[in-house]
């Protein structure tokens, strides 16, 4: 993919410390803050029989002490499916505005979040000032909405997070809204919207592929995703040679070569390994994160894939297309938002992914953000894609660009 930074193999090229911080910056999105310095029993699981739980029921609550002003915030343990459907355990939060709910009960907003590691200690959660780091919120609460916003499995809770695989952040997210249904002031209105960036964009794209059939109790009457990652192997062919295109691949390749049983070694230089688990073990929320990911990032521009085409080669070719977005239903209406300097996602291939959308029957309202980076996509789309959903709520006629197919 064509960053702000492509670094060569032969050494020749040695970019700034400043080009490092802009290219990686691509893929953090906006800094969430410092993370806690340690899990909490929390968030533990031990002894607990998770099969007693069905998805989406509340294993553990905990008032937060750090709310929004005039709203409640909980962080929430509950049960979802893993990626051999098998019971496990996802934090997360929910935030709810004070006052007793509607008779009908609060539609509810999950928000999927960006790219903020692959370590448990990388859960948003965690976050001091995690509050921040949801795009939109103070939007969302003022017109009464209940906002979940989801860790995924393995972020907070043991286990190796899946990254980038887009059933198991659909679950995630549709969990946490039935989740949020059990907390007093909530109320069971079963509507709600899916927001989310990058990472969080698959996520939202996959829960509406999966919400019909894994949650039918549940009405999806909107998705709403900025720069969402779509087709992986255009990803991760395109970036893998940029700054923030490694440290994607890397992450990826080192999640998925544990839980899908597909070697490294196939595909990665010897060398790369112990870089790439380097990588593994840091978290991508703090600004400063960014500079201590610079050395290991450097040797993987000197040495990383072994065959720089492993997207075409099995099993990655079909994990990367079983983790690519297909088309939605169309009933639900989405809004997709893409910054036209985005080195990361590139808005061809989002262009591409809604002309897919238009001519499966979605409707489709796109805005396209002139100079908007790919770390900056969600907190520019926000307001919009907050009005969006709230008309969709008011049930206001649903904007079609379907149209105008406008090349990016």
């Amino acid at each position: 993919m064509r960053a702000n930074y492509r670094g060569g193999t032969n050494g020749r090229h040695r970019p700034s410390l400043a080009s490092h911080a802009r290219a990686a910056a691509l893929f953090v999105g906006l800094a969430i803050a410092p993370i806690a310095p340690a899990q909490t029993g929390f968030y533990a699981t031990d002894g607990i029989d998770l099969s007693a739980y069905p998805p989406g029921a509340l294993i553990r609550v905990q008032a937060m002490d750090r709310a929004p002003e005039n709203a409640s915030a909980f962080r929430v343990l509950y049960a979802s499916r893993g990626l051999h459907d098998e019971s496990v355990a996802v934090s997360g939060v929910v935030l709810l505005p004070n006052g007793p709910p509607p008779a009908a009960g609060r539609p509810i907003i999950a928000w999927a979040h960006p790219t903020s590691g692959i370590e448990d200690r990388c859960a948003p959660s965690l976050a001091f000032v995690f509050l921040q780091s949801v795009q939109g919120l103070r939007g969302m609460l003022d017109r009464g909405y209940v906002v979940t916003a989801t860790d995924y499995p393995g972020l907070g809770t043991a286990g190796v997070h899946p990254y980038l695989i887009g059933d198991s952040e659909a679950r995630a997210v549709i969990d946490s809204v039935r989740a949020a249904h059990a907390i007093a002031g909530v109320g069971h209105e079963p509507r709600y919207t899916v927001w989310g960036h990058s990472q969080g964009g698959q996520a939202a794209l996959f829960t509406a592929m999966q919400t019909q059939r894994y949650a039918p109790e549940l009405t999806l009457i909107g998705v709403a995703a900025a720069a969402p990652a779509t087709d992986l192997a255009a990803l991760l062919a395109d970036d893998w040679n940029t700054a923030g295109g490694r440290n994607i691949t890397a992450m990826t390749l080192w999640s998925w070569s544990r839980l899908y049983d597909a070697p490294l070694s196939h595909v990665v230089a010897p060398a790369a390994i112990p870089v790439i688990d380097t990588l593994a073990s840091d978290c991508i929320e703090r600004f400063f994160d960014v500079f201590e990911r610079i050395g290991p990032t450097r040797a993987l521009a000197r040495t990383f894939l072994s065959d720089a085409r492993f997207a075409q080669q099995e099993p990655w070719r079909t994990l990367l297309a079983n983790n690519s977005a297909t088309t939605l239903p169309p009933a639900i209406p989405v809004f997709i938002a893409q910054g036209t300097d985005d080195g990361l996602v590139l808005p061809a291939v989002t262009s591409l992914y809604r002309q897919r959308l238009c001519a499966a029957g979605s409707k489709v309202h796109y805005l396209l953000m002139p100079g908007v980076s790919h770390g900056f996509a969600g907190r520019d789309a926000a307001d919009a894609a907050v009005q969006w959903m709230a008309d969709r709520f008011e049930g206001r006629e649903v904007p079609d660009d379907c149209a105008t197919q406008a090349a990016p």
